[in-house]
């Protein structure tokens, strides 16, 4: 037996450990959880990670998670067919959808313009994002790109190339509510000044 104990468990040990967030001690603490949890809870887990893998796949209107041919929200007849907020990642619907403010589509990059690492337009959504919007109904495009120095890039990039078709927009930025202004950086705080509005 080897110092991380049998061979089994120092693979699931190492397969934890690949994980966003996971460390060594934190994956072991997982392992040795697993371990002694019932039979049928751990086997859940797994089953739960093979039916993810085998049953989920993208969207082939948005490019958002979806179990079948479309998601959820471009399934929805409900849905605002007009304005479609652009995101970067699927992660980046779920905070939207918890607002219960928004009601339009999603599109879905898969990613940001980031040319050191060799991520160009070709390798974005971009192409079906402009192709959705050529085939009209659209008025509004959200740009809700993250606000980071690739984030804004493709944020501007998008907007170039639909400048004159639909309005387009970009999220607002700025202090988030119950923050102190000491504690703001300067970049924060002159995107709050630029934004600002008037109070009525």
């Amino acid at each position: 037996m080897s110092t991380e104990g049998p061979a089994p468990l120092a693979r699931l040990v190492a397969e934890l450990s690949r994980l966003p967030g996971i460390g060594q001690r934190t994956a072991q603490r997982l392992a040795f959880h697993l371990l002694r949890a019932p039979d049928e809870e751990a086997f859940a887990l797994g089953d739960a990670i093979r039916e993810m893998k085998e049953k989920i796949g993208l969207c082939e209107e948005c490019f958002n998670l979806a179990e079948g041919p479309l998601c959820r929200i471009c399934s929805d007849p409900n849905r605002d067919r007009t304005t479609i907020c652009v995101v970067e990642e699927p992660a980046d619907v779920i905070p939207f959808e918890r607002t219960h403010e928004y009601r339009g589509l999603y599109h879905v990059l898969g990613g940001a313009l980031s040319p050191i690492d060799g991520v160009d337009a070709e390798d974005l959504k971009i192409t079906e994002l402009l192709a959705r919007v050529g085939r009209g109904g659209v008025s509004e495009v959200v740009l809700a790109t993250n606000p980071t120095t690739t984030g804004e890039a493709t944020a501007l990039y998008i907007a170039e190339r639909l400048r004159g078709q639909v309005s387009v927009t970009r999220l607002a930025s700025g202090l988030p509510v119950g923050a102190d202004l000491e504690h703001a950086d300067e970049v924060t705080l002159g995107k709050a000044l630029a934004g600002r509005r008037s109070i009525e």
